[in-house]
């Protein structure tokens, strides 16, 4: 179903699912011992999605998508995403920042397994239903925050910035900042207005970190028709041709610059090749050959 102004979902659902499905590649990588995280696993597990459960019990063939998809590949691609955010958070507090702000974390676990500095504030903010089955699943088995860890239950498209601030933010304080896989799910205006409002409430010297996907009709064209048919036969229902929100859309390294803030972006070729990849020559991996990792800090 396309998006619609003021829709809603939860984590088996929509956009939502994305995070699931971002989360169960995550597992895949923890146990490739690529990355560190070993909450990914137990909350994908708790949310229940079939597929994403058979991802995790090795019952999926990932051929009938391209016989050159394998898990590995899997995990090594959400590998080098999962490093590039973690690195800007780390390096954020290697430098002196004591505030994260993780926006729409879905079942991001970085307030549990990263090594915060004492005296660091993690707050996430995402919709109500995903805060509180996140908490709730994590309590479960017992983990622990690495951080002070403060949830903030507010959809973006309400007043959010208002929500965090009455969750002690303090705007005068750098702050780090993540907008994850978020921006190809937002209308190009909201793209916008995100970046402002995160300008306005960030002092000098605070950090952030998103993608940049120059050209969203990936994810509509014959290439991504083909991979969303076999994808069903695996059991999936993600649509993401009605979950991107297409038109002509500022490039976020150009609108940051403009904003005060300096800014690189590492292509994801290249990312593949710092992390000691070689980029696959699969279908699905070439619909995002051309994101880049975009980090930025702020000089007012």
């Amino acid at each position: 179903m396309a998006r619609t102004d003021g829709d809603s979902w939860d984590l088996a659902s929509s956009v939502g699912a994305t995070a699931t499905m971002v989360a169960a590649q995550r597992a895949l990588g923890h146990r490739e011992k690529l990355i560190d995280d070993p909450y990914a696993e137990p909350l994908v597990r708790a949310v229940g999605v079939d597929l994403f459960t058979r991802m995790l019990d090795g019952d999926v063939d990932f051929t009938v998508v391209d016989p050159a998809f394998t898990p590995r590949r899997a995990a090594e691609g959400m590998a080098v995403r999962t490093r590039f955010f973690d690195e800007v958070f780390l390096d954020g507090a290697a430098a002196g920042v004591r505030q994260a702000v993780i926006l729409a974390a879905g079942l991001d676990a970085r307030g549990y397994r990263l090594p915060w500095p004492d005296g660091t504030v993690v707050y996430e903010v995402d919709q109500p239903e995903v805060v509180e089955f996140k908490q709730r699943t994590l309590q479960g088995i017992g983990a622990k925050p690495t951080a002070t860890h403060r949830t903030v239950s507010v959809d973006l498209r309400e007043d959010w910035p208002k929500a965090l601030t009455d969750s002690g933010f303090d705007p005068t304080q750098p702050t780090s900042w993540s907008a994850e896989g978020l921006l190809i799910y937002l209308p190009p205006q909201a793209q916008d207005a995100l970046f402002d409002t995160i300008t306005a409430l960030s002092a000098p010297g605070s950090r952030l970190a998103t993608e940049h996907v120059p050209d969203l009709t990936a994810f509509t064209d014959e290439r991504s028709q083909h991979l969303r048919d076999r994808l069903k036969q695996l059991g999936s229902d993600i649509e993401m041709a009605d979950l991107v929100y297409q038109g002509k859309r500022n490039n976020p390294v150009d609108y940051l610059r403009e904003r005060g803030w300096e800014v690189t972006a590492l292509p994801n070729r290249e990312a593949y090749a710092a992390n000691g990849f070689e980029f696959p020559d699969d279908e699905m991996s070439k619909i995002m050959g051309d994101l880049s990792y975009v980090r930025a800090v702020f000089t007012g």
